[in-house]
């Protein structure tokens, strides 16, 4: 058997050649949009890729707030400062002097709460309020005696508003 010669026909050498033009025509155009495709999905790939470090960074960051937030929050607040007011200083026309003594005296008596917890401090008011006010307070000649108006826990801090009685 014979295989007839077709490649010497002009007709059958057309078609071949159309053929390989064609295929080579379409594989240029399948590379060109492989390519095209392929680039766009690198891109998106790289933008999605940055997009999740973004992502991950910023909630590694909101974790370790989370933490320091929680610490914070477990922690109790204490008192760290004291401060003491006489209301009726002008009254009892006090120097300015006797004034900050009797201040300081009326700490120097509260000054075991710095370093307690607030709610420790709420709940035992009444013994700081009787520590200020079963105590005389001795100022040059003069005595006093201290009763307590408001006791106020702000924060970190203990205001304490005393007014003053001359002792006999």
């Amino acid at each position: 058997m014979h295989i007839p010669p077709y490649y010497k026909k002009e007709s059958w050498q057309r078609f071949f050649a159309g053929t390989f033009i064609g295929a080579i025509l379409a594989f240029i155009i399948f590379v060109y949009m492989y390519g095209h495709f392929y680039e766009r999905w690198v891109e998106e790939n790289l933008t999605l890729r940055s997009e999740l470090n973004t992502l991950r960074n910023n909630y590694e960051i909101l974790e370790e707030d989370k933490k320091k937030l929680d610490q914070q929050s477990q922690q109790k607040i204490t008192i760290n400062e004291i401060e003491v007011s006489i209301n009726n200083e002008k009254d009892l026309k006090l120097d300015s002097l006797i004034v900050h003594q009797l201040e300081e005296m009326i700490k120097e008596q509260i000054k075991s709460i710095i370093g307690e917890d607030i709610e420790t401090i709420a709940q035992n008011s009444e013994l700081v309020l009787s520590t200020i006010q079963n105590k005389t307070y001795k100022v040059d000649d003069f005595t006093y005696n201290a009763s307590v108006r408001q006791l106020l826990l702000i924060s970190e801090s203990l205001n304490v508003k005393v007014e003053l009685t001359l002792a006999n």
